[in-house]
């Protein structure tokens, strides 16, 4: 199977980009080179700036997950959004299939139905810690499929894969060469009770080459807004995926890439404290969870998410007479009852649970979860 997707030969670089790049090349070659071909104004990025951002992403591959990746195999966009959403449009051809272990974040299913791919989700239960069995890959696994989506911690479950899951499902992948690996490591940081956390290409190195290695600032670094992501891959996929950039967003934010460059350099000593606090919230609302009737709250081993079971409160009625009849009328309830908002499992592929972000303060988590066992309680 083809890496690139069939679309990719129908797009052309942007052409202003592509002559840029020429001439950059020409001028660094000694030839005499006036470019007229790009907007942009002739007081250029100082190049010690350029060159940090990608130093920046390299030294971090490196110095955490023990990656070895050259400046022509870095992708930066604008947020890991666009980074998966590059990649899946760079290769995605009609009927090429994409194993997403199931609770997932919701964009994963939809962006590769927008390049014309077929997610493929595989249920993962709460009873092996919402985390994917290699049985159950190399079940899911056929000769359409192109992709395997790894998020780890997972957004909603919280779940993360330990080195020794990382090498089982490392052994299956390496029965099939045709199948890439798209890790989304974005929670890297956010993790408790002392997980030592891995990739899947520093697990497994004869992987390197099929893996798209995905992060980005947004979580671990308070982030969020600033809109930077980017991963590290094979020259070839970084290649085909800039084609993709440079006709949709360009480059991300200038300024948000020297915010990142600090965020990736400087001082990392908030986010330890940051996971503490974090680690305190999950255990105060598992704990808050696991008193309530009909709910069952599992602890998670990173992100800031928990994904508990409201299989308990399905077939009650609420206090005006209506049943539950699934998560998402259960979180439609909480709502309407005690104005607490959570997102239905069913939207992540697994029901019946609900995702709880406790990335707000204890005050407010408290009186969350004192609303949700008050409604709970109120069930018949």
């Amino acid at each position: 199977m083809a890496l690139l997707a069939d679309r990719l030969a129908r797009v052309k670089p942007s052409p202003t980009m592509a002559i840029t790049a020429l001439a950059t090349e020409l001028k660094a070659a000694g030839r005499d080179v006036i470019a007229l071909s790009q907007g942009e104004p002739d007081f250029d990025t100082p190049p010690n700036i350029r060159e940090a951002g990608i130093r920046a992403i390299c030294g971090k591959f490196k110095r955490e997950n023990g990656l070895d990746y050259e400046p022509t195999q870095i992708t930066v966009s604008s947020g890991g959004k666009q980074v998966l959403y590059n990649a899946l449009c760079a290769t995605l051809s009609p009927g090429d299939e994409v194993v997403i272990p199931a609770p997932y974040w919701v964009s994963y299913p939809e962006m590769v139905l927008l390049c014309d791919g077929n997610p493929v989700p595989v249920a993962c239960s709460q009873n092996n810690g919402f985390k994917m069995r290699p049985e159950d890959l190399d079940a899911a696994i056929t000769p359409r499929t192109k992709w395997l989506i790894l998020n780890s911690p997972s957004n909603p479950s919280g779940a993360a894969y330990t080195e020794r899951d990382l090498r089982e499902i490392a052994d299956v992948l390496l029965k099939h060469e045709h199948v890439w690996v798209m890790t989304d490591d974005m929670y890297e940081h956010l993790i408790y009770d002392d997980f030592e956390y891995r990739t899947i290409a520093q697990v497994e190195p004869r992987l390197y080459d099929r893996t798209l290695t995905v992060n980005g600032v947004s979580k671990a670094y308070c982030m969020t807004g600033w809109r930077i992501g980017y991963a590290g891959g094979p020259k070839q996929l970084i290649k085909a995926m800039g084609a993709i950039q440079s006709n949709s967003t360009a480059n991300p934010c200038s300024i948000s890439q020297a915010a990142a460059i600090e965020a990736l350099n400087g001082p990392q000593d908030f986010i330890p404290k940051n996971a503490r606090v974090f680690k305190e919230r999950r255990d105060l609302v598992v704990d808050l969870l696991n008193k309530v009737p009909g709910l069952h709250c599992p602890r998670p081993e990173g992100a800031f998410y928990v994904y508990p079971s409201c299989a308990g409160t399905l077939g009650k009625k609420t206090p005006t007479g209506a049943t539950i009849r699934n998560d998402e009328d259960f979180a439609r309830y909480l709502l309407e009852a005690e104005g607490v908002a959570v997102v239905h499992g069913e939207a992540f592929g697994l029901a019946p649970h609900f995702r709880i972000s406790y990335a707000t303060s204890t005050e407010e988590l408290r009186d969350a979860c004192a609303r949700i066992e008050r409604a709970c309680r109120a069930l018949e």
